[in-house]
């Protein structure tokens, strides 16, 4: 039998309930260090969000390194000098905000110190009030959906599944954006749709898991047999093997993307929307399990009718724990007793066994002719006749 079958019918189980202020330590951890690099790093904000120039062109044997040096010389500031891709490599620079003067002598600056022809040269300006727009819109999108994850969950299920969701998924996005900031990859457009991407994911995981929650508490006042905590801590073990199968698919083709299309091929639009994904993928995966059902156990525990269900709950099992107790011990009594009979009916027997033996022993002891045994037939008594009347026919 496969380990997620017993999970699923509880033959192998795990106590995440009993243990969830362990991952709220641990999600506590993960995120005081995304909010303190959030806090002091900050983010490395594209150029779509803040606005500037951007300048591609062949790399033609030089470095990044001439590149900022070349831009250094036209007194013009360089915010971002980068390598990207593989074949054949290019250099991208990114400054400011520039006029149409400036822009000219930076192209000039290039061709004539890399040998470029003007056409080799790809430039791309961005107002910052076009920037501010695209930030503003990429915030109303997450206002937007973070409000409709509510009163879906609200109405589907209840709203405290809908708090509970909102955390972890608030979870998620905290933890993501601070391996944006730690690792120090530029935020663009391309970032804002893999977060989406990864709390729709984050959000399906955890509604498979609410969902079985519903199915196993249902009725849960009435059979009296399982708190909700218990009820809960069943529905995660019975979904863990999908939401770890689930994730490991989802996992391998996004990691593909991260370490393969941008490590080896250096497609540089493509790690902005991998490790996004990467991270929330996994985040997502952990908090449905070890963030979402224990808040919700935690805020489903102190309703009255959950409190007054524990104390019935342990009544009940109280009571049959002692009633096991109860027979446990009838048993052992009764089979000490079976024991003691059994060596009292086997004295018994053991008497009744030599008694016979002897018997049988002194019956073969007694001679033939007292046992009235002989050769032939066996020995009768002669016949006599009556006193002072002798035998025959009576003379007259």
């Amino acid at each position: 039998m496969s380990l997620a079958t017993r999970l699923y019918h509880g033959e192998v189980s795990y106590d995440f309930m009993r243990r969830r202020r362990r991952w709220y330590a641990i999600s506590g951890v993960f995120v005081a260090i995304s909010l303190a690099s959030i806090l002091i790093r900050g983010f490395h904000f594209g150029i779509d969000f803040k606005g500037g120039a951007e300048f591609d062109f062949p790399a033609h044997g030089h470095t990044v390194t001439q590149a900022r040096s070349v831009l250094d010389k036209t007194d013009i500031q360089v915010e971002i000098a980068q390598s990207v891709g593989a074949s054949p490599p290019q250099i991208r620079i990114q400054t400011k905000p520039l006029d149409e003067a400036q822009i000219k002598t930076v192209t000039n600056a290039l061709t004539s110190r890399f040998n470029l022809k003007a056409d080799e040269i790809n430039t791309t300006t961005v107002g910052s009030s076009w920037g501010s727009s695209v930030t503003t819109k990429a915030v109303e999108g997450l206002l937007v959906f973070l409000v409709a994850v509510i009163l879906y969950i609200s109405f589907r299920f209840e709203p405290k599944m809908a708090a509970a969701a909102i955390v972890a998924l608030i979870h998620d996005l905290l933890i993501t954006a601070g391996i944006y900031s730690l690792v120090g990859f530029e935020v663009t457009p391309a970032t804002v749709i893999a977060v989406l991407t990864i709390l729709g994911f984050s959000l399906y995981d955890t509604v498979v898991v609410f969902d079985k929650v519903r199915e196993n508490t249902a009725g849960l006042a009435v059979a009296a047999r399982k708190t909700y905590t218990q009820a809960a801590n069943d529905a995660v073990n019975q979904t863990l093997m999908r939401s770890i199968n689930t994730s490991l698919i989802a996992l391998l083709p996004v990691a593909s993307l991260l370490f393969i299309g941008a490590g080896l091929l250096g497609a540089g639009t493509l790690k902005d929307l991998a490790l996004a994904q990467l991270v929330g993928l996994a985040s997502g995966a952990y908090s449905s399990i070890f963030i979402a059902t224990p808040l919700l156990v935690d805020f489903k525990e102190r309703e009255p009718g959950m409190k007054a269900l524990a104390v019935k709950v342990a009544r009940s099992q109280a009571a049959i724990s002692a009633r096991e107790a109860r027979t446990e011990r009838t048993s052992r009594a009764v089979g000490a007793a079976g024991v003691a009979g059994s060596t009292v009916v086997l004295d018994k027997d053991t008497r009744d066994s030599d008694a016979s033996a002897d018997a049988d022993g002194d019956q073969e002891r007694v001679s033939p002719a007292r046992a009235g045994v002989g050769s032939g037939s066996p020995r009768r008594p002669a016949k006599r006749g009556k006193p002072g009347r002798p035998s025959g026919k009576k003379r007259r």
